[in-house]
């Protein structure tokens, strides 16, 4: 498996050898350094480790910091794991978007938006109560939630209002519209979860593991 850490930057539109227009987010994808590079022999299984968005060391945890200067690498903000990295690296290394190929598909991995404390219509779609006929103060409620006597409780897993979005969501199966190593940045067709600045990964498609679609000519 082969992936990397990006910056959603935002979304824009490109258009094709046909002329249709195709909606992207466009991922800062680079550069990614290499900073450990794990072996079954030593650590019991394969992994590279890839630091990315560079920061001032006085801005890191001693743990993180001592960490990092034991592999002679560089200040970052995010470090991730990628296990059984298909690409031959080494410490010290330098990836960027070329990693992937114009057509390949891959998946995005974010923190979806933070919407706050939400009700049951917004968070779990809920038609909510009528709005005539006697029903009075029901119109986004929930309605009965419990039981009468037995068990009399309120059930498991039942849909409340309550905090929404700011969960970890995968996106699976996107295409790689372009690809801009000269910016670092990879466009990739639909939408990936999070807000602007958030940080994601982009890693192979698990499920489509399809040759890169070669773009049609005009």
């Amino acid at each position: 498996m082969i992936g990397l850490i990006g910056k959603k930057m935002g979304m824009t539109r490109v258009y094709d050898a046909q002329g249709n227009l195709i909606p992207v987010t466009v991922v800062m994808a680079g550069p990614n350094r290499v900073m450990q590079c794990k072996t079954p022999e030593k650590d019991g299984y394969s992994a590279v480790q890839l630091g990315f968005d560079d920061q001032k060391e006085q801005r890191l945890s001693k743990a993180l910091l001592g960490h990092i200067k034991k592999h002679q690498g560089q200040a970052v903000r995010r470090i991730r794991e990628f296990r059984d990295f298909s690409v031959s690296v080494k410490p010290g290394d330098i990836l960027g978007p070329d990693l992937f190929t114009q057509g390949q598909y891959v998946d995005a991995i974010g923190v979806s938006k933070g919407r706050g404390f939400e009700g049951v219509m917004k968070r779990h779609h809920f038609r909510g109560g009528d709005a005539s006929h006697g029903a009075k103060g029901w119109r986004r409620r929930s309605g009965a939630i419990g039981q009468r006597l037995f068990p009399g409780t309120v059930m498991r897993g039942m849909r409340m209002p309550g905090h929404m979005g700011q969960d970890r969501r995968t996106v699976q199966n996107l295409r790689v519209i372009q690809v801009r190593k000269e910016d670092q940045v990879l466009l990739i067709a639909g939408a990936i979860p999070g807000a602007p600045g958030d940080y994601v990964i982009i890693r192979n498609a698990k499920k489509n593991p399809k040759p890169p679609v070669a773009p049609a000519k005009k």
